[in-house]
């Protein structure tokens, strides 16, 4: 049976695009007749262009946010509520372009990984999207403020009250919201003052499906294996990568410095800095012998070869360490809230990782912490890792295909 899906990867940086990649393949896998376009921004849509993927002719007018990140940062900050109110211009011109797409396309069904500008866009009546499933992702659930800023207490608040009623978006018809992770991800108390309890919200209107990963833990080769595949000596290695916005310079930086008082100490050691697609590697002021790449594709596969991951913190990269199985130090980027609260949180549920901090890191400390847990054996739990197929079925499924094994 055909289906035609638009597949909106609505986050900035490069957290989902990976895994929405994974969900596509899985939907193929399970209907080889499917057909899907795609709406994506800078860097997400260059990662689909390398991967032969389809795109909705509108694809021209989308505009992307990862720069908008970028510039609300400073010092290696990001603000959430600030981006968010920054972004709201962006947000409204996305969900008229995703409207049209839609109501062009002929489409069965609409996939959207966090894209709350549709789901705003629709609650207040400004863009209705066609009568047919919108499916929505979340991995977390409320905006939380790490500062004592009044205006951004506020900001959080009144974005609250939106999130806290988007289910009156997301059951309409065949809608549906599919949260990526576990019930526990989703804090037990309210969006905020007056408003309602996001775990029991979440209860009622999203189905959780687990972690959602661009590879399936079974297929992965010994780790001696994928360091000879990847190019990689034998010699203890260490990969610090901080995604897909330039809000990690510090910390790349951070361990060019601690890289000598390491290479000291551990005779042969080899650091990988990963800069990703928004920083010039040879940017960068770190030694010289120390190895710094832009945009790796494939990246989990140097995780799973590494003795150890220095990560920022972001959801997708320290999930990807907790199922590989890799010791991982991780530095939530400052004021970032779901990084500081939501991620931060989930790791210390899971045991998962080290948690620190750069602005009272040191070099000495950061080299003091990577030969401590350098090659250690972890003892995380076992999480959830069926998500990109449950996903995958949940929106074939509200797209009609019937006779889903």
């Amino acid at each position: 049976m055909s289906c035609r899906v638009l597949y909106i990867s609505g986050s900035f940086g490069l957290g989902h695009v990976n895994r929405d990649l994974a969900i596509a393949n899985e939907m193929r896998q399970i209907c080889p007749e499917i057909e899907i376009h795609w709406l994506a921004g800078s860097p997400a849509c260059e990662v689909l262009e390398a991967a032969g993927e389809a795109f909705a002719p509108e694809q021209a007018a989308y505009r992307g946010e990862t720069e908008l990140a970028d510039s609300t940062s400073h010092n290696g900050q990001l603000s959430l509520t600030a981006y968010v109110f920054r972004a709201m211009i962006f947000w409204m011109h996305n969900a008229h372009v995703s409207a049209i797409a839609a109501s062009r396309g002929g489409y069965n069904v609409i996939v959207g990984d966090e894209t709350y500008e549709i789901l705003i866009a629709n609650l207040l009546g400004f863009y209705r999207l066609p009568p047919i499933p919108f499916i929505v992702f979340y991995d977390f659930l409320g905006m939380d403020v790490v500062s004592n800023n009044v205006f951004e207490k506020l900001g959080a608040w009144m974005i609250n009250l939106l999130w806290s009623n988007a289910w009156r978006v997301t059951t309409r018809g065949q809608n549906a919201a599919l949260f990526i992770g576990e019930r526990e991800d989703v804090a037990d108390r309210s969006f905020g003052w007056l408003l309602s309890n996001r775990r029991r919200i979440a209860d009622k209107t999203i189905e959780f499906v687990g972690y959602a990963f661009p590879f399936d833990k079974k297929d992965i080769p010994p780790r001696d294996v994928l360091r000879r595949e990847l190019g990689y000596s034998k010699e203890p290695l260490v990969i610090c990568t901080v995604g897909g916005t330039s809000v990690g310079r510090d910390l790349l930086e951070l361990c060019g410095q601690a890289f000598p008082l390491v290479a000291a100490r551990v005779p042969g050691v080899h650091l990988v800095l990963v800069a990703g697609p928004r920083i010039d590697p040879k940017s960068l002021v770190v030694p010289k012998e120390i190895d710094c790449r832009g945009m790796v594709p494939g990246l989990w596969r140097h995780l799973a070869a590494c003795d150890l991951a220095v990560l920022q913190g972001g959801g997708m990269s320290t999930l990807e360490a907790e199922v590989l199985r890799v010791p991982f130090l991780f530095f939530p980027v400052e004021n970032q809230a779901e990084q500081q609260v939501t991620v931060a949180n989930r790791l210390a549920r899971h045991k998962a990782g080290v948690r620190m901090s750069i602005a009272d890191t040191s070099p000495l400390q950061l080299a003091d912490a990577i030969v401590a847990n350098l090659g250690v054996q972890v003892t995380y739990p076992e999480i959830p890792a069926d998500g990109t197929h449950l996903a995958a079925r949940r929106i074939l499924e509200r797209a009609g295909i019937s006779g889903l094994n």
